[in-house]
């Protein structure tokens, strides 16, 4: 039976992994997500589930995507520095569709920056970190609840495209308590990777653009490689193979957006201004929304969840009447750019990166201006 209880995000989503099925971690302590592994360590054990300490992070991401392999499902967690380390065996997991969950928790950047102070600097790195052409799927949680909530989807999407998903927090969901009745684990909607079938190949994809996996040890033997690879698994330099591969590691996500794509909208039907929000930044868009409409002001809010792929003709429609467009972010400006190359100069940043959450006043002062004429 469900229950209310006080818990903090990081918290949230540990438990909501486990939930989902994770029964692997590896990872190493960074603030602000070093609570994520805490949980794991304390769980895990419990129910037959195996926490590492690794010895950095590296070596984090190569147990996790080792774990997946033998039939696992399996999560690491990390923020910035730890993230940028992450990166290069990310790559690998998507171009060895491996599936894995990476949870970052943001914090200011670059380098060691602010390690206690949030940000939402991590948003690009996310989608272009590791190099090379590649279809990639961010989860950005606005609140307690869907730390847990967002978190059993990330392990899903991850198992059912085969692919590194990346669960994009900040400080400021991480570190927060709220007052949560989370749902009855067993009423959970759970997906798990496809298996292979004997007389199957590896890497033949089925209609949906996915190919069904093999598990490691149980009478499958092929190649995984981070080379462009065939249908067999084993590497190959033609051309032909190259673009097939690369252009179905980015359309078996594009193709199935319905799937992929999670947001909430709040009275955008007639606004004469919408706020684009996600993550942390999302809860200061919804005072925000409060006091202007206090004021009288027609707003209207958009938030995110998925952040990536980027959900551009939701943005358009969404957002096609209104005069205006805010959005905010902890950031020198990241996200924004995606919904410029649709709404073009109607959309107005509004930045905030010195270490403190964006205040609610920093929206409301700019759509006050231009309900006033003023730009």
């Amino acid at each position: 039976m469900s229950k209310t209880v006080l818990m903090q995000g990081n918290q949230a989503c540990a438990l909501g992994a486990i939930h989902a099925g994770v029964r692997f971690f590896a990872g190493y302590p960074i603030t602000p997500s070093t609570e994520v592994a805490e949980i794991f360590a304390e769980e895990l054990p419990k129910i037959d589930g195996r926490f590492i300490q690794m010895e950095d992070e590296i070596a984090s991401m190569g147990a996790v995507l080792g774990a997946s392999l033998a039939g696992v499902k399996a999560v690491t967690a990390t923020s910035g520095p730890g993230f940028s380390l992450k990166q290069e065996l990310i790559g690998f997991g998507a171009a060895a569709e491996i599936p894995a969950v990476v949870v970052n928790v943001q914090r200011v950047g670059p380098s060691t920056g602010q390690p206690t102070s949030p940000a939402q600097g991590d948003v690009m790195q996310a989608r272009w970190g590791s190099h090379g052409d590649r279809g990639v799927i961010a989860l950005s949680p606005g609140s307690v609840l869907e730390a847990y909530t967002l978190i059993v989807d990330a392990v899903n999407l991850s198992e059912r495209f085969r692919t590194p998903v990346i669960f994009l927090m900040d400080e400021v969901i991480g570190h927060m308590r709220e007052s949560v009745t989370l749902p009855n684990p067993e009423e959970l909607k759970i997906i798990n990777r496809r298996v292979l079938q004997p007389g199957e190949l590896p890497y033949r994809p089925l209609e949906d653009g996915v190919p069904p996996m093999a598990v490691f040890g149980e009478g499958f033997y092929y190649h995984v490689t981070g080379l462009i690879h065939d249908e067999t698994g084993f590497p190959s330099g033609k051309p032909e193979v190259t673009q097939k591969t690369i252009k179905r590691l980015h359309q078996k996500i594009e193709n199935n957006l319905p799937e992929i794509l999670r947001f909430q909208t709040i009275d955008c039907e007639d606004a004469d201004y919408i706020i684009i929000a996600y993550g942390g930044t999302a809860r200061s868009a919804e005072a925000a929304l409060t006091l202007l409409k206090e004021k009288g002001q027609k707003v209207g809010l958009l938030r995110l969840m998925t952040i990536w792929p980027f959900p551009y003709q939701l943005v358009s429609e969404v957002c096609q009447k209104a005069k205006k467009v805010i959005f905010p972010e902890m950031n020198y400006g990241q996200l924004v750019g995606e919904a410029k190359k649709v709404l073009g100069d109607k959309v107005i940043p509004v930045n905030k990166y010195d270490g403190e959450m964006m205040p609610p006043e920093a929206i409301v002062e700019i759509i006050e201006k231009l309900g006033k004429g003023e730009e």
